[in-house]
């Protein structure tokens, strides 16, 4: 007997013929379109996911950022009477009651003072910083204007007076300042002439 090829050595050549270099199966227009479309759809879905993932990461840094800074907000905040508290006790001494006062009394006086320095060192460290606003410009974000003082030497609108210093946390108001206002003198530099 002799050897003969397989039939399924035969089937095969027709499939070999066809993927070697015969006709290729055409897709009709339509589905590719629709294909097309399709894939155009999914890349807007993509490209959109994708932006609205950075945002949501930018907001999420921002939020962890925030909570850094503002986070002790509260604390801050009631802690600002503790503050007041000590520079009234030192205020209350009458300088030359200091400076006759024995031993013991300026001890206790510059403990005081020495406990006001840390403790606003301390807030100094969580962002909180005290406003300063002597002399400076009226600023209603910032200050709080309990009175006018009618004073000719400083410009109209300047702080003249602090009744209560005002403290900020980051670029927040944490407490205004209240202060008292001139009134009455000249037209401050900012103000612009009417023509």
């Amino acid at each position: 007997m002799t050897d003969r090829p397989a039939a399924d050595d035969t089937a095969a050549q027709p499939e070999s013929e066809a993927a070697a270099g015969g006709a290729p199966e055409l897709v009709p227009a339509e589905q590719v379109t629709a294909a097309l479309e399709a894939a155009a759809e999914f890349k807007d879905r993509l490209l959109r996911t994708l932006a609205e993932m950075e945002n949501l990461r930018r907001r999420a840094e921002r939020e962890v950022a925030d909570a850094k800074i503002y986070g002790v907000t509260s604390l801050a905040r009631d802690m600002l009477t503790f503050a007041d508290n000590l520079r009234r006790a030192v205020e209350s001494v009458p300088a030359e009651a200091r400076e006759k006062a024995v031993v013991p009394w300026k001890t206790l006086i510059e403990g005081i003072e020495l406990t006001e320095r840390d403790f606003l060192s301390r807030l100094g460290r969580f962002g909180v910083k005290k406003l300063e606003p002597q002399g400076t410009k009226f600023d209603p974000n910032l200050h709080e204007a309990l009175f006018e003082v009618p004073d000719e030497t400083v410009p109209n609108g300047t702080v003249v007076q602090v009744v209560e210093d005002g403290y900020a946390i980051g670029d927040r108001v944490l407490r205004p300042a209240k202060v008292g206002v001139s009134r009455g003198g000249p037209k401050s530099t900012n103000q612009s002439a009417p023509t």
